[in-house]
């Protein structure tokens, strides 16, 4: 009964059949009740986005893999301190943390939202160690400047340690398989069943699956009876298994052999490639309650494709859809195939610097191309599909092989493959993380151009995904390139229309190039896609900041930081608009929380030292803008303010170097230009400024500010009628209402003698 109950709450989960899993799995819990089965019911809830229902059951639990499942519900409830207790005991203090790479993980999250930046970083390395190809743990060395460079992180040691993973999971798988195989040929002597039938002997298998010690009835094989075990391994058996203590004295059997630590690797090989229920609860349950296909998941598809290709779907038909799939795929990009007719997304700079085309499938959509991608049987070409076949060998049904035979070749994703093509797949997505992980790398060093570079290498099929082509927006965007800024955008959106990740910025990009139209319907879209998403609030309140409301802007934005607390650029668009709203004391406290999430979120000490250059505290100014161009030194904005706070502080030459250096890092910024200018005339070098400004009016001819500032100059030169004639030119365009009223107090004062003017 309890075999049938377990398997019915697993099948009702691999369906998404949340509410049924969590009914059936209460009747699991009274009808046997045991931690293991309340580990089933917390992941039900957790998976439910119930995080308050998993924290009451596991509170106060003690076994590993309970306390793991407790610290992701305490995470979600930002009970931070709980939830650190849970993986750490401070009875326990040198107690290994729990679930591995994942546990380690969490902890690296705890550390870093708590301000412990070391510990943080301390943490990642460790899972990454573990799991050479947990992306998300490079992803947030990144974001705390803290990542070696990817080709020492994803190199041949990692290939050589995940294929060593998973050797050595296959000799456990092979070590319980003979002990089982032992245990059911006694019990059947006991009772009489020398010659016993197949199905009598699964029988007894299925009875003796509860008394498996350390097993986590949540991760039993999801495609298939319980009662029926694969390759002698019971299909409960814990994908993260942890050892107790508690549940090897009650049991009479034996423990089985346990392979700590590696994730994804030491699994049942028939379980890896189904969607099991451990694996949903660590790729979707460490981030916010919504979040359930975060970067964890993504990399996990990524790798279940090398590795574990949906194994009882694909094997079966494996060689009657090759030459099929063959015949029926469409022609890849130019340069990957013979056919190099394909069509540019575009004429921007993206499709001139060869922005990667799309390739669809005949008969398929885009989205259906990606997602099918893990299942279908790609092209080969002849090389590689000789090589697969020689390297990749599978065994026949039956073959009675030794033990160094069973552990050179394993089961992954159904098929018996070799250890050497473990280590070729291995290398090749530890080469696609390389590519990927150099890119990110740089582009969080705020080195765009290079990050952009190095995505231009990776092959067209990754290029041409939603993730990437955000990237390369973001990148434009630190580059100031507003208009690929958009077009990159515009293609992440047409290859992934269901993900909403760095929109939030995209809306930024529109609101920067005064797109109203497209902001709104962007909003509107994003909030018809999903309301309770941070994003698309960030999108309202941009389109609302454009038309200068900007007290419903911060309405919205105060809404997506009530939807995801820890979404540090949300709390950064507040203080923008609090500083519109001149309240400068709110838009502190909302720079300062978003530094509290993210301590390298330059925009956040810009912002801190715009407020206080306008509040005329110049020493505060100049110290965060340092502290932000510390983080991003190749921002020619950050320069420039920088430049403008040593103004205010007297130190000239400085100032001027700063400026230069501004100027040279983006000529296209009319700012340091302007403020070099400005520098230049307060130290009465009215020749160098005018040269200055005749130049800058070649890139910013309507600037009024320009006009007005040459204006001032022949002023003090007493060339009224130069200057009559440029603050006329300074009107013409326009400026501001405050703008006007400077510029026509000038004129009114054109007359009056420079020291007569300085008195007053």
């Amino acid at each position: 009964m309890e075999a049938i109950l377990i398997d019915c709450v697993n099948n009702s989960l691999r369906h998404f059949m949340y509410r049924n899993s969590i009914f059936m799995c209460e009747r699991l819990c009274a009808e046997f009740p045991s931690e293991t089965n309340l580990q089933l019911l917390a992941g039900c809830y957790l998976q439910n986005s119930q995080a308050y229902s998993a924290y009451h059951i596991l509170k106060g639990t003690q076994m590993a893999q309970s306390r793991y499942l407790f610290a992701i519900s305490c995470f979600q409830m930002d009970l931070l301190n709980e939830a650190e207790a849970a993986l750490c005991p401070s009875n326990e203090p040198g107690a290994e943390v729990p679930n591995g790479a994942p546990g380690h993980f969490l902890l690296g999250l705890i550390y870093r939202y708590t301000d412990r930046r070391k510990s943080a970083i301390h943490h990642f390395k460790q899972a990454l160690s573990i799991d050479p190809l947990f992306w998300a743990a490079y992803e947030q060395l990144c974001i705390l400047g803290a990542a070696e460079e990817a080709a020492a992180v994803f190199d041949e040691a990692a290939a050589l340690c995940i294929q060593k993973q998973y050797m050595n999971c296959a000799s456990a798988s092979h070590n319980l398989s003979i002990s089982n195989e032992d245990h059911n040929l006694v019990s059947a002597r006991n009772f009489g069943l020398e010659d016993g039938s197949p199905r009598q002997l699964k029988h007894l298998q299925g009875n003796n699956l509860r008394d498996i010690p350390g097993n986590y009835h949540g991760a039993s094989t999801l495609g298939g009876p319980v009662s029926q075990p694969s390759n002698g391994v019971p299909p409960n058996l814990s994908f993260y298994n942890t050892p107790s203590p508690m549940a090897t004295q009650l049991s009479g059997v034996a423990p089985p052999p346990l392979c700590r630590n590696l994730q994804p690797n030491c699994s049942n090989p028939s379980t890896l490639g189904s969607d099991n229920f451990p694996r949903s609860i660590v790729s979707s349950n460490i981030q916010a309650p919504r979040k359930k296909f975060v970067d964890e998941g993504k990399l996990r598809k990524i790798s279940g494709r090398l590795f574990f290709d949906s194994g009882p779907r694909r094997s079966t038909r494996l060689a009657a859809e090759a030459g099929a799939n063959q015949n029926t795929s469409a022609t890849l990009v130019a340069g990957y195939g013979t056919n190099n007719s394909s069509k540019y997304l575009g004429g921007s700079k993206l499709s001139s610097m060869a922005i990667r085309s799309v390739t669809v499938r005949k008969g398929q959509s885009w989205a259906n191309e990606n997602y099918d991608e893990g299942i279908r049987n790609e092209a080969f070409d002849d090389s590689r599909a000789n090589n697969t076949s020689s390297n990749c060998s599978s065994s026949p049904p039956g073959d009675s092989r030794p033990l160094e035979t069973e552990v050179a070749t394993m089961p992954v994703g159904g098929v018996i493959i070799s250890a050497s093509c473990i280590l070729n797949g291995a290398l090749e997505i530890l080469g696609l993380l390389r590519t990927l992980g150099e890119g990110y790398r740089l582009f969080c060093m705020y080195r765009c151009q290079d990050a952009l570079d190095v995505y231009m290498k990776l092959p067209h099929k990754h290029y041409n995904t939603g993730w990437v082509l955000c990237q390369v927006g973001k990148a434009y965007v630190e580059l100031v390139d507003y208009l690929e800024a958009d077009r990159a955008f515009s293609l992440a959106r047409r290859a992934s229309p269901y993900s909403l990740e760095g929109l939030d910025v995209y809306s930024t990009v529109l609101y920067h190039l005064k797109e109203e139209m497209k902001l709104s319907y962007l909003a509107q879209e994003l909030i018809s896609t999903d309301r309770l998403a941070p994003q698309s609030w960030c999108a309202m309140g941009n389109c609302y900041s454009l038309q200068k409301d900007h007290e419903t802007a911060l309405k919205n934005f105060q809404r997506a930081v009530q939807l995801d607390s820890r979404f540090a650029y949300a709390h950064t668009l507040c203080g923008h608009e609090y500083v519109a709203l001149d309240d400068f004391e709110n838009g502190i406290k909302s720079y300062q929380s978003a530094l509290r999430i993210d301590a390298r979120h330059y925009k956040s000490w810009h912002g801190l030292g715009m407020v206080y250059l306008r509040q005329e505290k110049n020493e505060f100014s100049e110290h965060h803008f340092q502290m932000a161009f510390q983080i991003n030194p190749h921002s020619s904005v950050i320069m420039s303010y920088l430049g403008t706070a040593l103004h205010a502080l007297k130190r000239n030459e400085e100032a001027l170097e700063m400026m230069e250096r501004a100027i040279l890092a983006d000529k296209k910024n009319p700012l340091p230009m302007y403020q070099k200018a400005n520098i230049l005339v307060s130290l009465e070098c009215f020749d160098e400024a005018l040269d200055v400004l005749e130049e800058l009016k070649e890139y910013a001819p309507r600037e009024s500010s320009v006009y007005a500032l040459m204006g001032k100059i022949y002023k003090r030169r007493n060339m009224y009628e130069k200057a009559m004639l440029h603050f006329g030119l300074a009107l013409d365009l326009k400026p501001s209402a405050t703008d006007v009223a400077t510029i026509k107090a000038d004129i009114e004062k054109l007359h009056v003698p420079n020291e007569l003017e300085d008195s007053l």
